[in-house]
């Protein structure tokens, strides 16, 4: 049956059984792992991945899929979640969870924050993804893909580019470079923030004017003086700062304000 790439979707699907070979061995799946596949499609990884699982639950919002999965599966090995991963609660299934899967790229980043406030029941995170948002995902500061969500995934991950993925290993091809990012979550004894609200508007405030200096972007939350106790340079622009640095600043402002 011949399944046609439902744009509102999203899909475009992995057809190249090089790249499909070098994320399995990247992944490493072992028999128990609890490992939980993001849009199935039409089976790149769902097939190999089972030669290795005794059991995988996957996710899928496609319909037309889903049909697929409940026929071209033994129903023993696969556990199919009927709707969409953005509105998945992932504490429903036992700890801890391996996550994979070929992301839509129209909905990435909303999928990636979802899957943040999950990260102590995970053990890690493998991803195609669009190779722009990968490049952005592990920028180091000062440099032009770094931004706000560098930082936010980065106070809660470490990330590592894996391998490039043309558009010619797709069906249909897409428009874009695609990669493999792994994900794996820091411990919670690394994670320094104290209010992870306060946190995350601070690191937004501060990117919300990427060419403006700290000095402006936070001029409503800290003066000169409070720079200074913090030992960060006011002229500098968010792009500028590491975790670290975000991390001092919403931590500073939590302890004296109480928000």
């Amino acid at each position: 049956m011949n399944h046609e790439a439902k744009k509102r979707f999203g899909q475009n699907f992995l057809v190249d059984q090089a790249i499909i070979a070098d994320i399995v061995r990247a992944i490493r799946p072992e028999a128990n792992d609890n490992m939980v596949e993001i849009g199935p499609g039409l089976g790149a990884l769902t097939r190999p991945l089972l030669q290795h699982l005794h059991l995988l639950h996957v996710v899928e919002i496609d319909r037309d899929i889903i049909a697929r999965l409940k026929t071209d599966y033994p129903q023993e090995k696969i556990v199919i979640h009927e709707g969409d991963a953005l509105q998945f609660d992932f504490a429903a299934l036992d700890p801890p969870l391996r996550i994979v899967g070929n992301l839509p790229y129209n909905i990435s980043s909303p999928l990636l924050f979802h899957f943040a406030q999950y990260a102590a029941r995970i053990t890690d995170m493998h991803f195609m993804l669009q190779n722009e948002v990968v490049e952005r995902m592990v920028a180091e500061p000062s440099t032009p893909a770094y931004g706000r969500l560098s930082v936010m995934l980065q106070y809660r991950f470490y990330m590592e580019k894996l391998l490039d993925v043309p558009p010619q290993s797709f069906r249909p091809a897409p428009k874009v470079d695609s990669a493999i990012v792994r994900m794996i979550p820091l411990p919670k004894a690394e994670i320094e923030v104290g209010n992870e609200m306060l946190f995350a508007r601070i690191v937004a405030e501060a990117f919300g004017q990427r060419r403006k200096t700290l000095r402006n972007t936070l001029k409503a939350r800290l003066v000169d003086a409070d720079f200074d106790r913090l030992g960060i340079d006011a002229q500098l622009r968010a792009e500028n700062l590491g975790v670290a640095e975000f991390t001092r600043i919403a931590n500073f402002l939590n302890e004296r304000v109480g928000i």
